[in-house]
């Protein structure tokens, strides 16, 4: 017999803190009906929104290289896809309001094809 009551749910696992996952961000389809000269800037927008869902973060730090590779040919032509590790890690600023936050740096790939989720071990 179900115990719980119709609406109730179960109790989450907690989720692990330190935790590195790879993902490819379709940037073309987020950017796609943007004026030009904002498709770049709001690439990184998407990049970090994209992070703070998925890792339920609200503080996302981008690496240099990521920005530099989202850059690189300008500010119309953003790289279609972008292979992403994003790295949830402790806050160590004592006055910081989140305890953890999530950095987004660069995988480089030679080819996007048959790329899924990977958790990554961070030995």
């Amino acid at each position: 017999m179900n115990t719980m009551t119709k609406g109730e749910r179960k109790p989450r696992a907690a989720k692990p803190d330190l935790v590195s996952r790879d993902y490819t961000i379709h940037l073309s389809k987020r950017v796609h009906r943007c004026t030009f000269k904002k498709k770049a800037p709001r690439a990184i927008k998407e990049i970090r929104k994209f992070a703070s869902k998925a890792m339920g973060t609200k503080d996302v730090r981008i690496d240099t290289k990521l920005n530099k590779h989202v850059w690189a040919t300008g500010v119309r032509k953003v790289p279609t896809r972008v292979r992403v590790r994003l790295t949830r890690k402790r806050n160590e600023d004592e006055e910081a309001d989140e305890r953890l936050y999530t950095l987004a740096q660069l995988v480089e790939v030679s080819s996007f094809k048959g790329l899924q989720t990977e958790n990554v071990d961070t030995a």
